[in-house]
């Protein structure tokens, strides 16, 4: 068995292989990996689309408080953010046959980090820290393996997410605390971030809390959820200077909630036709259609989740989205109607304590 890595039911890698290899999965598998950030592991599954259901695989042990991820756009190896000491990122090879995790190695992260990402060539690793206020580059090498940082940039309060455009030449990160999103042309030769013109892209109202934030593949248009009031912010996005422009702003926040707000996660599905917002006080995600000329959001609908979902996905083929409950410790795997957007009911699968992030891979 790969060191570091239990397997659950006394299942081996072995057994588990030649289980995949007989029925045919390994040449079409999807595998879910979810973070588990008080139980300090993570969680593999198989999603089987034909059944409708979430199997669990693998507990994956990562040593520290596992909080956000990212895949290499190849497939080859997933990335885990331990938000303890010493704040690392620890480098995964994922087995597409079985969905296996094993640790490659680790690299140190200037801070906690809220965040991480990889630049389009997968070169380098951006990470956004929440309180330390800061956001960082770090190298990563051929062999997958994430190096020193390279670059660290203080930024407003609370940089909460950070993401590079589809071009890789500009890169922003929000700040919870400073109300906007910070603008940065990035040199994939170097490794360097510098200010964009203008800087900053503002948000109001004030005390919203920027959060999380997506393209649609077009590049037209940018998606912005914000933590404190649920709201969901489009923008217009010139690709060619890295700039945004605000056009609308929507909400998760459910109709006739009146408690604290405190929303978390955004998605899009891979058609582009469908936006999705998870409000954790309300355990609800909500569902937005997307107007495919103008990017502009209507509302359809909310659906019950897990309790407290802080992170979710949905799959590639756009028919499935899985939703994990910080206060549940369980995951959900939602149907989606083909004809509305809308997500069904769940169906509940305990993973580790305080599953917070989601990963979804196609083989």
């Amino acid at each position: 068995m790969t060191k570091g890595t239990s397997i659950r039911h006394g299942v081996t890698l072995a057994a588990l292989a030649a289980a995949t290899a007989a029925t045919g999965a390994s040449s079409a598998a999807t595998w879910v990996y979810v973070s588990n950030a008080d139980s300090q592991d993570i969680s593999v599954l198989q999603l089987d689309h034909a059944a409708g259901q979430l199997k669990p695989v693998a507990t994956v042990p990562v040593g520290g408080v596992a909080m956000p991820m990212v895949v290499s756009k190849d497939r080859k190896f997933l990335y885990v953010a331990s938000r303890s000491q010493p704040f690392r990122v620890i480098t995964f090879a994922i087995d597409g046959a079985t969905g296996a995790l094993k640790k490659l190695g680790e690299a140190a992260l200037a801070d906690s980090m809220a965040n991480i990402d990889l630049d389009p060539t997968g070169k380098w690793l951006f990470a956004a820290s929440y309180g330390g206020h800061k956001i960082t580059v770090n190298s990563v090498g051929n062999d997958g393996l994430v190096g020193a940082v390279q670059q660290l940039v203080r930024t407003a309060p609370n940089a909460h997410a950070i993401h590079a455009d589809a071009s890789g030449r500009y890169v922003f990160a929000t700040s919870l605390g400073g109300d906007n999103l910070s603008s940065w042309r990035f040199d994939a030769a170097s490794g360097t971030l510098s200010a964009n013109d203008p800087p900053l892209v503002n948000v109001s109202p004030a005390k919203t809390g920027p959060r999380h934030f997506l393209w649609d593949k077009a590049q037209k248009h940018a998606y912005l959820i914000n933590e404190l009031d649920g709201g969901v912010d489009v923008f217009a996005y010139d690709a060619a200077k890295g700039a945004m422009s605000h056009l609308q702003r929507s909400t998760v926040v459910p109709p006739g909630f009146a408690g604290k707000v405190w929303a978390a996660d955004l998605q899009i599905a891979p058609g582009g036709n469908y936006l999705y917002g998870s409000e954790r006080t309300s355990s609800t995600l909500t569902t937005f259609k997307v107007d495919a000329a103008t990017g502009l959001l209507q509302v359809v609908g909310q659906t019950p989740t897990e309790k407290t979902p802080r992170g979710f996905a949905v799959d590639s083929t756009g028919r499935f989205l899985v939703a994990a409950g910080q206060d549940s410790h369980s995951v959900s795997l939602h149907a989606i109607d083909s004809a509305t957007g809308l997500p069904g009911a769940g169906k509940s699968q305990p993973v580790g304590k305080n599953p917070n992030w989601v990963e979804i891979v196609d083989f």
